[in-house]
């Protein structure tokens, strides 16, 4: 695909402006680092063109803040002063919860992350947002707290001109079937395999 140029262009009657115009559904994969960041990426980008942005945050803790939510959330208080850029929200679903699952039961978990993808659903069959972050989005679909035919189904059906990126480990098959871009991040070095655990600035 050099320089952005499909290689075959298919028959299906739409204008190359209306083919790039095109709402997309994308997921970042794999055991290695950089899912959330590369989403964050794309959330300053559309930032930058002043469109709205929406992070759902699942499995963190919710006392842990990532450099992207300060620097996304500061964005957000810059349009809501200037209007330059777009408004931005920024959401943990889940309280408390984070990788280990704990404080508080599985169950209670389960719960959180259901309240969660309820009002993600509710905003996106309203049309709520141009550009929306699931991040780590995959787990709770992994543990079978989340349907995962119905948020593909919630995706597929979703009105109006709404990107959504997904993020996480060991995306379904069927979300990474009906994606229109599927990214996988393959490990080839780590710092960790050297001993170093995770630093400011890189991992957070």
């Amino acid at each position: 695909m050099p320089q952005g140029v499909p290689a075959t262009v298919p028959d299906d009657g739409l204008t190359t402006r209306q083919r790039r115009r095109r709402p997309l559904l994308v997921v970042h994969t794999g055991v290695n680092k950089g899912k959330s960041t590369a989403a964050f990426g794309l959330a300053l980008r559309q930032w930058t063109a002043g469109n709205s942005v929406a992070v759902f945050q699942f499995v963190k803790s919710a006392k842990w803040r990532v450099g992207e939510e300060t620097a996304l959330k500061a964005l957000g208080e810059l349009h809501a002063e200037t209007g330059q850029g777009g408004p931005v929200e920024w959401h943990k679903m889940g309280e408390g919860w984070s990788w280990s699952r704990k404080p508080g039961s599985e169950d209670d978990h389960a719960d959180a992350a259901r309240e969660g993808w309820a009002e993600i659903r509710r905003r996106l069959e309203a049309g709520a947002h141009d550009f929306y972050v699931l991040d780590e989005f995959t787990y709770p679909l992994k543990w079978g707290w989340i349907d995962v035919d119905e948020v593909v189904g919630v995706l597929n059906d979703r009105p109006g001109f709404q990107h959504v990126v997904i993020t996480g480990r060991d995306a379904p098959p069927a979300l990474v079937e009906a994606a229109d871009l599927v990214t996988e991040m393959t490990k080839i070095k780590h710092p960790m395999d050297a001993g170093q655990k995770g630093q400011k600035g890189i991992e957070w």
